[in-house]
């Protein structure tokens, strides 16, 4: 925290004012020493990158297209998927760039058992017709911060909220059926976006999409842009 106090004592003016534009921060460390070997670091260097970022979405929140990857996992359990690490991110690569030659937008993984993970770069949320927001659990899973935020937001509304594994086959019986009557995913960039199509090699199911992510994207900008009242102390002011 105090290295971002000190960062934005200085370049302050970098923080952008227009709608829905802030300052990006991201900490990182890598490994600073020399020696060639394997084993874990013990001198890293840590830095802070800033970068001024507008509206993820030009023109409005728009419903995405999401790959199945079958072929290709994020990571695996007692691995490094909880963490945020450039490994996790390389590991992505490929089956994204297989789900733009297949016209889609993102990519979602499975676990070894069937079981839905994640995209490539943010967690999913199904909502049922009884209200109830389910969310993917693993331990090769990035808990983001974004989802718990947005979960406890559907907890303030009276939404029951269960982190459980769902098949793929829950997912898209459950599309089918009607018991799923809402998909979204979330994340530090994009917030939250509505998923409107999920694509396998065989396979092509519209989702359906609804109100509820839209309301609890809008409150949680709102509580971050200070358009309403942060009852969670989630918030830190860094002043320029």
């Amino acid at each position: 925290i105090e290295s971002l106090r000190a960062l934005i004592a200085v370049d302050g003016d970098w923080v952008p004012s227009g709608s829905d534009q802030s300052l990006y921060l991201r900490p990182f460390m890598f490994a600073k020493e020399a020696f060639l070997g394997v084993r874990p670091a013990h001198k890293v260097a840590y830095y802070v990158i800033a970068s001024p970022a507008g509206a993820y979405f030009k023109g409005g929140v728009q419903p995405v297209s999401i790959w199945l990857s079958e072929d290709y996992a994020r990571a695996g359990k007692g691995g490094t998927g909880a963490a945020k690490t450039g490994g996790n991110y390389a590991a992505s690569l490929l089956p994204q760039s297989e789900a733009y030659e297949n016209e889609c937008d993102q990519v979602v993984f499975l676990d070894a058992d069937g079981n839905v993970e994640e995209l490539g770069g943010m967690n999913v949320v199904f909502v049922y017709k009884d209200g109830t927001l389910v969310t993917p659990e693993s331990p090769s899973i990035l808990e983001g911060i974004t989802r718990d935020s947005i979960l406890q937001l559907a907890r303030d509304r009276g939404h029951r909220v269960e982190g459980r594994a769902v098949s793929l086959g829950e997912w898209r019986e459950g599309v089918a059926s009607g018991d799923i009557v809402e998909v979204f995913a979330c994340g530090t960039a994009a917030v939250v976006t509505p998923i409107g199509l999920l694509k396998g090699k065989d396979f092509f199911d519209e989702q359906p999409t609804g109100d509820l992510a839209l309301s609890l994207r809008e409150e949680l900008t709102d509580i971050q842009y200070g358009r309403r009242e942060d009852t969670h102390n989630w918030l830190l002011r860094l002043d320029a």
